[in-house]
């Protein structure tokens, strides 16, 4: 029997996510350009980091991958086979903190069709707790939303773009509200993405973080400065130019 070749037992298993590929987008309100001819793909299965001044587009830009905003160009999302699973997990939760809400209440809210104040529904009970256990969380179900801390609200959030399970993930700025032990939890979870073949479009400031974290970087202000391995990305020459920027008045 020939042996089996080391190389094909150690081959990559097809990615689960899609191909993004943004071709000439743009986005004007009013007479602000806030995206200028943005043009980038992001790899099936990797961990695609977004940098940037504040004010460069790029939330605008998710907000376009989500159909939230109107845009000029060419968006298309390339799926390995039937179109997936797309979660999305926000900067930040705004809401009453007075509130009688428990994490529970509102991962149901979040996760189910089924209204929250009847409770959790059986279908999405085990993957709600299986999500709430990744983040750490499974022991303050009960907890109000409220009296929770911030980095505890971003695990959370956290929880409920994991259900249902996707295939793409975007994330904007999951760690700037998350403690140590919160960025240890993210760090495991970007490990497990990439293993499993998610994709992920990831929006960071901590940029020690993407470039120990990210398979790809792509440095927008207003338009692409740069799109790169983090190695050739996040030189101190590409940054002063990336964060010396000005989007609003940059001419077009």
């Amino acid at each position: 029997m020939t042996p089996t070749d080391p190389a094909l037992s150690r081959a990559t298993p097809v990615p689960l996510g899609p191909t993004l590929n943004f071709s000439e987008v743009n986005l004007t309100l009013g007479r602000t350009t806030i995206l200028d001819n943005v043009t980038f793909t992001v790899r099936p299965g990797s961990v695609h980091a977004l940098v940037g001044p504040n004010g460069g587009g790029k939330s605008s830009l998710i907000k376009t991958l989500l159909g939230q905003m109107p845009h000029q160009g060419r968006l298309t999302l390339q799926w390995p086979g039937e179109p997936g699973t797309i979660g999305y997990v926000p900067q930040a939760l705004e809401f009453d903190r007075g509130l009688p809400m428990t994490v529970d209440d509102f991962m149901a809210a979040m996760c189910q069709r089924r209204p929250a104040f009847l409770g959790l529904s059986r279908h999405y009970a085990g993957a709600i707790g299986d999500a709430l256990e990744r983040v750490g969380m499974q022991d303050k179900r009960k907890r109000r939303m409220g009296a929770l801390s911030g980095g505890e609200r971003q695990r959370v959030l956290l929880a409920q773009g994991l259900i249902p399970a996707p295939q793409l993930l975007v994330l904007d700025e999951p760690m700037s509200a998350l403690d140590e032990a919160g960025i240890q939890v993210f760090e495991r979870l970007l490990g497990d993405w990439r293993a499993v073949g998610i994709t992920v479009l990831w929006i960071e400031h901590d940029l020690e973080a993407v470039g120990r974290l990210a398979d790809h970087v792509t440095g927008l202000s207003r338009r692409v400065l740069f799109d790169a391995p983090p190695q050739q990305a996040l030189t101190p020459e590409r940054l002063l130019t990336l964060f010396s920027t000005h989007p609003r008045s940059a001419a077009r």
